[in-house]
This record gives structure tokens, C-alpha cells and sequence, in this order.
């Protein structure tokens, strides 16, 4: 049983850390309902530990750590590559019709950039799960090297070559989509 210390210390930490790493679950899954479940899957078996844990400071980088090997776990199930949640149906995309792109009008120009973000998005949900994590935690969450292998459980080496590999396939996809799949 955890200590009443332990337990307002992991109250305070998760109070002050959780849309942060719910952005960072948010940004592995790709959809609100999953990383929400995510993060609550980490914070439950980070809470269990919490009481070994020696160090705060190294707080989010166990808790992400957590997130990307629950994420793989749930990655390699099939049941849940074939399930999507999702809060509303999806609307049918309205072919033709509708103001030209551009012209320097302001929702224009919004919404040119939110389906650029949602292109960017689609890009790095496409990766395999380790090279998705790699681009995530060192683009995304602005980690070094160092800091996303120790996250990873891995190699610097391997952190490189991943990310290299990652941001190498979605170069690869914009190329393929911009010349209709024929390179």
C-alpha cells in the first residue's frame, strides 16, 4: 500500500503533468478516446512504482516510457488495429464546390493550415510504432538524443536510425502523393 506522502506527491504530479502527457498520448494514438485511455493505463502502473521512483525529475520520461511500450502492447493486438473510436460518425467529404483555395481570406488560410497539421498527423500515425515514437519524442516533445533512447529503452544509434527512417517514409508518402503514386 502506497504512503499518504506518496500518494499527494503523485496527486500534485499528475495535476500538474497531464494535459502535457495526454498531448504526447494524443500524438501516439492519433485519436482523443485512445489517448485517454493511454495515459490512464500509464498513470495507473506509473502510480504502482511510485513509491521506487527516486528521482522526480525523471517523472515524464518514465511515464512516457510507460505510454510508448502500453502503445506497442496495444499496437501488436489485433483487435485494436481494426478498432477506431471515434465521438461523432464521420461526415462525408463534399466533393467540387466551395471557394478557391487562398486569396489571403482568413478561414481560408485556417483551414489550409489545420488540413495541413491533419496531413502531418495522418503521416506520423502511418509509421511503424518504434519510428512513430522516435519522431514523436525527439520533434514533437523536443528531446535529445539521449533522452529518447533512455525513453525507449533503446540505443542512441537505434533513436537516430529510427527517427532517419521515420522522417525517410512520410518524405517518401508526400513524394508518392504528389506524383499520384508513380515516382
Amino acid at each position: 500500500m502506497a504512503s499518504p506522502r506518496c500518494d499527494a506527491d503523485f496527486s500534485k504530479y499528475v495535476a500538474a503533468r497531464q494535459h502535457a502527457l495526454l498531448r504526447t498520448a494524443y500524438v501516439l494514438t492519433g485519436d482523443r478516446h485512445n489517448a485517454e485511455d493511454l495515459l490512464q493505463t500509464a498513470l495507473a502502473k506509473a502510480y504502482l512504482s511510485w513509491g521506487r521512483l527516486h528521482d522526480l525529475r525523471g517523472a515524464d520520461g518514465y511515464v512516457r516510457r510507460i505510454m510508448i511500450n502500453e502503445h506497442t502492447r496495444w499496437w501488436r493486438l489485433a483487435w485494436r488495429r481494426r478498432e477506431h473510436s471515434m465521438s461523432t460518425p464521420p461526415e462525408p467529404r463534399a466533393v467540387g464546390g466551395g471557394a478557391a483555395p487562398g486569396f489571403g481570406m482568413p478561414e481560408v488560410d485556417a483551414i489550409e493550415r489545420a488540413e495541413g497539421r491533419d496531413a502531418m498527423w495522418r503521416l506520423v500515425q502511418s509509421l511503424p510504432a518504434r519510428q512513430r515514437a522516435a519522431v514523436v519524442l525527439r520533434y514533437y516533445e523536443h528531446l535529445t538524443e539521449a533522452e529518447t533512447a533512455e525513453i525507449m529503452g533503446c540505443s542512441v544509434g537505434t533513436v537516430k536510425s529510427q527517427t532517419s527512417r521515420g522522417i525517410a517514409a512520410m518524405r517518401g508518402r508526400v513524394a508518392d502523393q504528389a506524383t499520384g503514386g508513380a515516382r
